[in-house]
């Protein structure tokens, strides 16, 4: 991410004087996928790629916005009806109107901002970004009163009510919250979290991103959402407490067999798993077994492959490249149908993997596959 380059923008675009500079990263998920709306633990960890944005309040009541990248210019005011077309730029007044909802008290800004996040890679691009404005604001117009965990529901409110997807906490909640060298534990349910180390030496984390995306998604995962709801139905016959499957063992679902069509079940069976993974991995990072590591997450992938039914071909292909490679660890990361699959690599199998894996895929689909190192980077923060 480039200071320097924002900077520069924000310079040539505003009155030639410079304000402040806020960063928020993306983020990846080591395990834990389709947990977060069953009540179980999500794994993430925030990356060294994201958002940078210049900030400076300009003494009017309009926001006038420009994005780098998309080299795209919009002003809006902060009223509820002035919201603007361009959809990057109602994630920015979305952040806005959430803080004043919160009693801050915003003013117009000038602002330009620049990213490294992968749009469409499954890193959360708009997570990143509002995160950055809702950390930049607090400080700028807030005096920081907004708390962390209250600014990363600030970001997941600005996609529900501004942006139409109705997301869960994970993606904001790893910008804001975000620790260099760290992994975050962060119990869907309670919303209490605690870091792990994963500092793998020797190893490298890579994202090998299928660049495609299936149309399926949204449909399919409401069907799987259904599926999780008519199972804990079941089990609950015998075991009133229950209100996820995060509640439920293997055993519990058994019982129920014959109440439960055969994919409900098997949708079940994945995340009941699943949730069990994210906490045998925490254990394992706790002693550096990073093997063990990479066996939960083929599991995990084997189960979104086989049970829950998520994956594609081309993530599947990449897989089984990592198998044949030596890869330690590798599956889907995200909610399926495309985007990537999250590798851990020993560094000395690094670069043929990379090879093998490009040139295969080519072969194979026509197209190359995009490649990501990342790192474990910090949160939301004020550079300058």
């Amino acid at each position: 991410m480039d200071i320097e380059h924002v900077r520069s923008r924000f310079i040539k675009h505003f009155d030639g004087t410079t304000g402040s500079v806020y960063a928020s990263p993306g983020r990846i998920n080591l395990i834990g996928e389709h947990t977060d709306y069953n009540g179980g633990f999500v794994f993430p960890g925030a990356v060294d790629k994201g958002m940078i944005a210049e900030i400076k309040p300009n003494g009017t009541n309009l926001v006038r916005a420009y994005s780098i990248d998309l080299k795209d210019y919009v002003e809006f005011g902060l009223n509820e009806e002035d919201a603007p077309h361009a959809s990057w730029a109602r994630y920015i007044f979305g952040v806005c109107r959430e803080m004043m909802k919160r009693g801050v008290e915003v003013k117009g800004f000038d602002t330009a901002f620049s990213g490294d996040v992968p749009l469409g890679a499954g890193i959360s691009s708009s997570a990143a970004l509002e995160s950055t404005y809702a950390f930049a604001l607090n400080e700028l117009f807030g005096e920081g009163k907004i708390d962390k965990f209250e600014l990363a529901k600030v970001g997941q409110a600005t996609e529900h009510n501004y942006c139409g997807v109705k997301c869960g906490i994970m993606d904001q909640f790893a910008s804001v919250f975000g620790k260099a060298g760290h992994l975050i534990r962060l119990d869907c349910r309670s919303l209490e979290f605690e870091y792990f180390p994963f500092d793998p030496q020797g190893y490298r984390l890579v994202l090998i991103d299928s660049v495609v995306k299936h149309e399926l998604a949204s449909s399919a995962y409401n069907k799987r959402r259904q599926s999780c709801e008519t199972a804990v139905e079941a089990i609950k016959k015998n075991h009133p407490h229950v209100e996820f499957l995060r509640d439920c063992t293997m055993e519990m679902l058994q019982e129920a067999k014959a109440e439960i069509n055969a994919e409900d079940f098997m949708r079940a069976e994945y995340v009941i798993e699943e949730i069990q993974r994210v906490l045998d991995v925490c254990e394992a990072l706790e002693k550096a077994d990073y093997e063990t590591v990479g066996q939960k997450m083929y599991e995990t992938h084997h189960g979104m492959s086989k049970l829950y039914e998520v994956s594609c071909e081309e993530l599947d292909f990449l897989n089984d490249c990592a198998k044949e490679c030596g890869v330690t660890g590798s599956r889907v990361m995200g909610g399926g149908f495309g985007g990537c699959t999250i590798n851990l690599v020993k560094e000395e199998l690094y670069d043929n993997f990379i090879q093998k894996t490009t040139e295969a895929f080519k072969a194979k689909f026509g197209k190359e596959p995009k490649v990501y190192d990342v790192v474990i980077g910090d949160g939301s923060r004020k550079l300058v």
